[in-house]
């Protein structure tokens, strides 16, 4: 390992760490508070802070570093590649309790990519080159990496692993599809296995991480440190908990829809924002919904009726039918989606995607 600052220790000491994807719109000081209280990941690392000549650490982030008090490390995530504005940027965020500085390198959002940043400079060798290069010699401590195999094909990925070698990168999280594949196609995890193999710093394995089952499974075939998880998070605060406990050869908790009920309401006030119009909040909530009732029943009934809901009192009405009334409490929430039940994560008005609710940019 090349670390001259050791990684911070997991909760299981020799265990595989877990991780919570940086997701935009998503992994707030909110959410990561939420997240924390049902069993946090080893390891939480913000929404992007956009780097360009005019930007600075967006506050709300910063906020999701400064006020944590989950008592695990946050790493603070760059997007950009503006050598000077990257660099000015690490050394503002290393002024604030963060345990690193990670660079996105796997963003698949065309109106990210076309900017020529996150996964857009996987297409740039020479340029992640010399963004590598600055932001190692700006940052004493840990310096991290996510990246996806490529962008189009996987052409380049040998060469920036050799890049991630050549300047020392701390840790790096692989999620096993290229840009151009977005969420759709199935996850390479032989891609993931030869970034194992290749890097000589630890490897994240990120990408359709279900359940602790699944995680294991990746694991094994990847042979990787730990595992990054992004969507599935959402779906299910509880997973790192169960990770560690199929890591130990420990029992796995099982989870009851009365369960779901209580984070659904945990996360609805977590996330209000003072003035923001109720059903604006709700249409919020049905983002992250969108990806828990994949796990609520094979149907899709709960999801069809949270879908039509506007108001929170049609929302915890809809929440009390499905999840807790009769004998629904008892069932069972699913580790792994029910297959066929598909998440939307968009807006469901224009008006809500005016006021940026959209979860259209989840990247991991």
């Amino acid at each position: 390992m090349n670390a001259s600052v050791p990684l911070p220790a997991g909760h299981l000491s020799g265990a595989p760490l877990t991780a919570l994807a940086p997701m935009q719109d998503v992994t707030d000081l909110a959410f990561m508070r939420v997240i924390a209280h049902y069993g946090a990941p080893d390891y939480f690392f913000t929404e992007f802070f956009r780097v360009h000549v005019q930007s600075r650490p967006e506050k709300h982030i910063l906020r999701s570093i400064d006020e944590n008090t989950t008592g695990r490390p946050v790493f603070a995530q760059l997007i950009g590649e503006d050598l000077f504005q990257l660099e000015r940027t690490a050394r503002e965020l290393l002024r604030h309790p963060v345990a690193g500085i990670d660079l996105n390198l796997g963003c698949p959002a065309p109106k990210v990519y076309k900017k020529n940043v996150g996964g857009g400079l996987l297409r740039e060798p020479a340029k992640v080159g010399e963004i590598l290069a600055t932001l190692r010699a700006a940052v004493p401590g840990l310096f991290t990496v996510k990246m996806r195999i490529g962008f189009d094909d996987t052409a380049n990925f040998d060469r920036i692993l050799d890049l991630v070698n050549e300047h020392r990168v701390d840790l790096l999280t692989v999620h096993g599809r290229t840009v151009k594949e977005m969420y759709r196609s199935e996850v390479h995890y032989d891609w993931i296995a030869h970034a194992v193999a290749r890097a000589r710093c630890p490897v994240l394995a990120n990408g359709n991480v279900l359940s602790a089952a699944r995680a294991a499974t990746i694991l094994s075939d990847t042979r990787a440190a730990g595992v990054m998880i992004g969507r599935h998070a959402i779906r299910n605060p509880w997973i790192f908990r169960p990770c560690r406990e199929q890591f130990a050869g420990q029992p796995v908790t099982r989870l009851s829809l009365a369960d779901v009920r209580d984070y659904i309401e945990r996360l609805y006030r977590a996330t209000l924002q003072p003035g923001l119009l109720e059903r604006y909040h709700v249409n919020k909530m049905k983002k992250y919904l969108n990806f828990v009732g994949q796990s609520v029943d094979p149907t899709g009934a709960f999801l069809h009726d949270m879908r039509r809901v506007e108001s929170e009192a049609e929302l915890f009405l809809i929440c009390d039918r499905h999840l807790i009334a009769g004998e629904a409490g008892s069932r069972e929430f699913a580790p792994e989606p029910y297959p066929g039940v598909i998440a939307r994560p968009n807006c469901e008005t224009p008006t809500a995607e005016a006021d940026g609710c959209s979860l259209e940019t989840i990247t991991a």
